[in-house]
Order: structure tokens, then sequence, then C-alpha cells
């Protein structure tokens, strides 16, 4: 039986307005479904994607993370960067082998591209990470040198060639003839990356696979292979063709349709879901399992980790003391509580002295690393006293850059939502923070954010 690797690229999608927590979910799904490669697109936004690929790299242990690189030594650099806490990492070379790509997109001719692959290739190799050469538009290109530049990969360092029919510009049956003249000719395995414009794509991959091909790039969504279709091609038709993959089929739709309703949230602009207040809307207690209130948050959409359970419940627990939960104040509570960067500083408690005749005061108890860490401290007002205790804490200040406090619901118990903004290098850290206490609120905002900042910096 030979089996099939399964790249998903989802998160590669262009113009894709996923937030920071929406690709961590995604990457975090796509972990759970047991592919055999999360794709992430070339660093460009510094420090910010930087980030992302390593708070990826704590949970994502079985499948290789791969990130995008162009022929410039930056952005190889910054890749590599990236990938230094994945467990399983790989840098892909993306660069054009048409006439026209390497015209109008590199402005290289033949034989220096030919260089520049071979360099971009071996600079790459030169990390830790393994090396996968993507030829670009392969379709178009002139086949002896697509075979050479295969070649130059391969005599560079690449572990893995991946041939791509940008423009979709063959049939499959074409398409896979053309996948096997190049094995036969090179001599490398071949993974490939298909255009759907025309709705071929997984007739194209599926061919491809009989004449040898042991990489297909899928994702959901996109123009490309539908991760969807692909698998359940597979499954299927895999004992008749003596092929497998590795996806776990009895997630494969579920998981699919979460990711679906992720993007889907993405393209609306929306962060959390919409449950109508009719015979559906949720009502807890403090008496409440943590599987009912899971089985509560499922049934609003959400498809937590073990680990965001964890965190979730024991947040529920906190509101839950002072009053029942609803649809909206769950939404706000998995808001805050889920998805989020490890917490360096953890609150244990605060006691805050106020009045029209005394100076304010907060004493901030917190944790790290198992040790407790407290301070006392004054300031204009309890906020201000929080915040300078804390600072006290951690031995450094941060600019504020914008607070801003909002109700979630509605009532006189309403849940209060605090979003604190820091400056730090010239970048901007937002953290949020819900409670029926508004100043439990921004003392947890002020941390949340303050914790991006610790983790990004370590």
């Amino acid at each position: 039986m030979k089996r099939i690797k399964i790249a998903d690229s989802t998160l590669c999608r262009e113009n894709n307005s996923f937030s920071f927590k929406e690709k961590i979910e995604i990457a975090r799904q796509l972990e759970k479904l047991n592919v055999d490669v999360i794709e992430l697109p070339e660093i460009e936004n510094g420090q910010t994607d930087i980030l992302l690929v390593r708070t990826v790299s704590a949970f994502v242990k079985n499948a290789v993370l791969s990130v995008g690189a162009s022929m410039s030594e930056k952005s190889i650099d910054d890749a590599a960067e990236a990938l230094s806490l994945a467990k399983n990492k790989t840098i892909r070379i993306e660069l054009p082998v048409s006439p026209v790509g390497m015209e109008y997109t590199c402005h290289k001719k033949p034989a220096k591209m030919l260089e520049v692959i071979s360099a971009s290739v071996a600079r790459a190799k030169g990390t830790d990470a393994a090396v996968e050469f993507c030829a670009v538009d392969a379709t178009r290109a002139e086949k002896e040198f697509l075979y050479d530049a295969i070649r130059q990969a391969v005599e560079a360092g690449a572990d893995k060639i991946t041939v791509c029919d940008t423009a979709g510009s063959m049939l499959p049956d074409d398409f896979a003839d053309f996948i096997k003249d190049i094995t036969d000719n090179t001599g490398v395995p071949i993974g490939i990356k298909c255009s759907n414009n025309t709705g071929l794509a997984a007739a194209q991959a599926i061919l491809a696979v009989r004449k040898g091909v042991i990489c297909v790039k899928c994702a959901v969504g996109g123009d490309t292979v539908s991760l969807d279709t692909f698998a359940s091609i597979i499954k299927s038709y895999g004992i008749d063709y003596g092929i497998s993959s590795g996806i776990k089929y009895t997630e494969l739709h579920r998981i699919v349709g979460q990711i679906n309703w992720i993007t889907d949230n993405s393209k609306n602009d929306k962060t959390t879901v919409t449950v109508s207040a009719e015979p559906d809307e949720i009502t807890l207690d403090k008496s409440d399992t943590q599987e009912t209130v899971i089985a509560a948050a499922s049934k609003l959409g959400y498809d937590l980790s073990q680990e965001d359970c964890v965190k979730v419940y024991g947040e529920f627990l906190r509101v839950a003391s002072k009053k029942n939960v609803g649809t909206k104040e769950l939404d706000a509570i998995i808001a805050s509580s889920a998805l989020q960067v490890p917490s360096t500083y953890k609150l244990v408690s605060y006691i805050i002295n106020n009045g029209n005749i005394i100076t304010a005061s907060a004493h901030i108890v917190l944790e790290r690393e198992g040790e407790t860490l407290e301070s006392i401290e004054l300031g204009d007002g309890p906020i201000d006293a929080s915040f300078i205790a804390i600072d006290k804490i951690i031995g450094a200040h941060y600019e504020l850059d914008d607070f801003q406090i909002q109700a979630v619901t509605e009532g006189k118990e309403a849940m209060g939502s605090a979003v604190v903004k820091l400056r730090s290098g010239g970048k901007v850290y937002s953290g949020n923070g819900i409670s029926t206490d508004i100043i439990g609120a921004s003392i947890r905002a002020y941390l949340n954010a303050i914790n991006k900042i610790v983790y990004e910096e370590a």
C-alpha cells in the first residue's frame, strides 16, 4: 500500500483575513486531522509572522511545519528563525520556472535563474530545516529547463521537489503524463500542487498519484485541490488502487466543517458565533460540569483543544460563581480564555482600596513559574494603581497605547470587557479581559497584553 502525503496550504490562501487566533485554531484542527504538512506563507510582517509560527510550533508535534521563502536571503533567514522551535520543519523555496514567470517576477534569464535556485536551496539547506523546492508555473516551462532546475535543486540539497500547475493549463490525463515524464527524466520523487480554476484539480491529483506522485498539496477552500474531496477519494478508492493516507477519516468532515466555519466567519468580519435567543438559548450555572460546558461550546460551533477546555471551564467557574452564564457570556469567556499565548504571568489575586477621601491602592499577586510575586502601589484611580503594581512586579513599563471598557452583556450584572493596547519596540500588543468586575477585566487585559510581549521577546 503506497502512502500519499497530504500537505495543507489553507493558511497560504491569497488575501486571507484570518486573525492571529483563527490561524492558530486552523493549524490546531489540521494537526488533529493528521495531515502530513501544515504550510504557512512567506514571512512578511517580521516579528508578527515569526510569533505565529513559534506559537503554532508549541502544539504541532506530528505534522511538519513548512514556511515559504523566495530568493532573497532575508526571506530564507526569516523562515529559519520562525521555525527554530518546530519539531519537524521545512523551508519551501518557491520560484518560477516558466519564461514569463522568470522574466516578470524575478527579472532573470534562464541561466541566471538556475544559479538563483541553486543558491537559495543551498542557503536554506544550511539551516537545520529540511528544504523543499517548488517549481512554480512548471506546466508552462520549457521541459529541458524544468528538468535542469529540478536537478540543480537536488544537487544543492533539496529534500523534496514539488511541481506546480499554477495556471491550471492541463487536462488531468495530460498532467499525469507530464509528471511521469519528469520522474522518468530526473529520477526524483515528485509532489504536486494544482490550480482548481477549471474545477479539475482533484482529478489531476489522483491521476498524477497513479503515475507516481508522493505528495499532494490540498486546502480547505481556495484555488487548489480540495482537502475534503481528495481525502474522500483516497478513502473510497484507496484499497482498489493500493494507496492510502494518514488522514483521520472519522474526523474529516467535522474538522473541515469547523475550518469552513472559521473562514466564513473571517470573511464576514466576525469573531464569535451568533446564536438566536430562541428555545436553543444556552443557560449554564456553577453546578454544571466541564463536559456540559464544553458541549455547550460545541453547540456554538467551537471545537476546543483539551488545553483550551480546561482554560474555558476555569474561566466559566469564575464567572458562574456570580451569575448564570448564557450564550453571550459563554462566547465572551471562550474569546478571552482560549487560543491565547502561554501565560508567563498568572493572576493569583488582587485587592483594591478606593474612595472619594483616600488615594486608590492596589495589592496585586502574580505567579511566574511557580514563584509568587506581589506589589502594593498607589495610583490615580484603582486601574492606574493596578497597572503600576503589575509594572513593578515584572520590572518593566510599556507605553499604554489604548484602553477601552465596554459591556459585553446587558443588565445590572453585565459582564464587562476591557481591551488594553501596549506599545513595545514600535509594535502594538492587544490584550482582552472579561469579568463582572470591570477592574478585574482591566487587570486581566493588561496581563494578557504583557504576556504576549514577554512571549515574543523570549
